[in-house]
């Protein structure tokens, strides 16, 4: 059957999905689209592709730590007139916006619609944030998260030989008092137990990494891309383990998600 939705602008209408396991899985993942705060879309002018990135307010009653932001990405046969889709849900704004592009999305389709919301505090938050987006040489994977109201940390494995001797990266986003800026640090261990156990007593010492240097930007696209602001409401467990990027046949059984 046709897709219609009161969410995002999937532009579904007049498309079925490819097969019942999509179909199942598309209505799961946009059963709570009335809670999606839009960040970002793209839709090429072939009409065959539609990304998303969305702030997902249901989160609020999911498992705590749960990551708040999707990343949709629909592909559509014409000729057929069915559709395809992936999906993955992210604890940063600069990691979805990793996965549109990874996806095909161009850099100024990721570009973030929404001007409320804190903005960076400092160059380093910036910079570090666009490691993140540009991720150069599939450097980092993101191995455990934890998304609080006014704080996220995102534990990562870094492959660059830079790194070897202290591979465990942890990136700290903080929202600053008054809430109007947000800060990104990264802190570098030579173990995850030994990042875990800085988590469990964040009264120690933060062992900082270098400074790194700015991810190279080739167009105005992309350098809009680090200017823009954060979603407007940061609402956000033992951690929430990281799973493999999602099709929709991967989650085609799966209910019980967490909602009002």
């Amino acid at each position: 059957m046709a897709i219609t939705s009161s969410g995002p602008d999937y532009r579904l209408e007049g498309f079925a999905p490819e097969d019942e396991i999509y179909e199942d899985s598309f209505a799961w993942v946009t059963l709570s689209d009335d809670q999606f705060v839009p960040l970002a879309a793209h839709h090429t002018g072939d009409d065959r592709h539609t990304f998303h990135l969305v702030y997902d307010r249901s989160t609020t009653w999911d498992v705590p730590g749960t990551a708040p932001y999707l990343t949709l990405h629909i592909t559509r046969d014409q000729d057929a007139r069915t559709f395809s889709f992936g999906y993955e849900h992210h604890p940063l704004v600069p990691l979805a916006q990793n996965w549109l592009l990874q996806g095909g999305c161009p850099p100024e389709g990721a570009v973030l619609t929404n001007a409320d919301g804190p903005r960076p505090a400092d160059a380093l938050t910036t910079d570090l944030e666009s490691l993140l987006r540009t991720n150069p040489g599939d450097r980092y994977t993101v191995l455990e998260h934890y998304n609080q109201p006014w704080d996220t940390w995102t534990l990562l494995h870094d492959a660059h030989p830079g790194s070897a001797e202290a591979p465990y990266r942890l990136f700290l986003d903080e929202v600053g008092p008054d809430r109007t800026t947000y800060t990104v640090r990264e802190s570098a261990f030579p173990t995850r137990e030994a990042a875990r156990g800085w988590l469990s007593d964040t009264d120690l010492p933060l062992p900082h990494a270098r400074t790194p240097s700015p991810a190279p930007v080739v167009s105005r696209a992309e350098a809009a891309v680090t200017r823009s602001p954060r979603t407007p409401a940061r609402l956000a467990v033992p951690p929430n383990p990281v799973t493999t990027p999602r099709t929709a046949t991967v989650e085609a059984a799966r209910t019980g998600r967490g909602r009002s």
